[in-house]
């Protein structure tokens, strides 16, 4: 056995299905809690820019838009690394010699651009302080669920999904890797005129790329010709993203993505929930959506 096999399998037994542990009543993986001292005394800055999302609302996809309108559409200078290596992962926690998302931030040059899947209430608050912009995706519960069940299935540094019945009462009870949904979507909209923060939907943003990439641009005071706009629209297209492999995560080791279960980039379609739900399933998903939305203002399409 060669020795970079024995490392990676050293590596694997090491975040396989990791334990998981409740960071202030929010599940996170083990790694996550153990290092939670450092992830909410991280220093932001006031030229970062914050990408933040539940699992599975559209953040690589909104990552490659943002890393394509600050490189002016050079597709080039968007290959230049993994989407894990551009946009720093805040609180993911890896063991050595793999770089956490922390490492990775730390050592960036100024200005950057980050991710996180933290709930409102978790974002270090130097974020708050320092005035950062953050850019919030959110995408409607059911194909939420159904991407996070795949995702789960297919990505083994998650806890095992069990069956697709199992999951949506786990997901229900908020009981997967950065917790409820509901109290998620509803926080960081609670806060969205309280600070710079541009609160977009994925439904949106299938529905017309253009114009939401447009309020991005805005938002980030930017200007760019029609031709490169087009440009983006056409690169950051579900199709063509699939096929790139600093967006896909393919370059990932098999051994923890395996894109044969599930591929990472798997249909990106507002609706495919209408393919999982039974009847039943839906109807009682439909009456507690409706009390753990209640008193809300925030809405969604679930198809469009």
């Amino acid at each position: 056995m060669s020795l970079e096999k024995m490392k990676e399998l050293q590596l694997e037994g090491k975040f396989l299905h990791p334990e998981t542990r409740e960071v202030n009543g929010i599940l996170m993986a083990k790694m996550i809690s153990d290092n939670w001292d450092k992830i909410w005394n991280f220093q932001a800055k006031p030229d970062d820019l914050l990408i933040a999302t539940y699992a599975k609302a559209g953040t690589t996809w909104t990552q490659e838009i943002v890393d394509m309108i600050q490189n002016d559409g050079d597709v080039q200078k968007c290959q230049r690394a993994n989407t894990f290596d551009r946009h720093p992962f805040i609180e993911w926690t890896l063991p050595p010699p793999l770089n956490s998302g922390l490492d990775l931030a730390n050592k960036m040059p100024s200005p950057r651009t980050l991710k996180t899947h933290l709930p409102v209430q978790m974002l270090p608050p130097s974020f708050w302080k320092e005035n950062s912009k953050i850019i919030y995706v959110a995408r409607n519960a059911k194909d939420c669920l159904v991407s996070y069940y795949h995702f789960s299935r297919m990505n083994k540094m998650l806890p095992d999904p069990g069956t697709w019945e199992e999951y949506v009462e786990t997901f229900k009870a908020g009981k997967v890797l950065w917790g409820s949904w509901y109290d998620h979507v509803k926080g960081w909209w609670d806060v969205k005129d309280q600070h710079r923060i541009l609160y977009l939907f994925y439904e949106d943003m299938k529905e017309d790329p253009k114009r939401e990439i447009e309020k991005i641009l805005k938002f980030l005071e930017k200007d760019i010709s029609e031709e490169i706009l087009n440009k983006i629209v056409y690169h950051t297209s579900f199709d063509v993203m699939k096929q790139n492999p600093m967006a896909n995560y393919t370059t990932w080791p098999t051994s923890i993505m395996d894109h044969s279960i599930s591929p990472f980039m798997r249909k990106g379609m507002p609706g495919d929930w209408k393919n999982y739900f039974t009847v039943a399933q839906n109807e009682e998903f439909d009456k507690d959506y409706q009390n753990k939305m209640a008193g809300s203002t925030l809405t969604f399409r679930t198809e469009i």
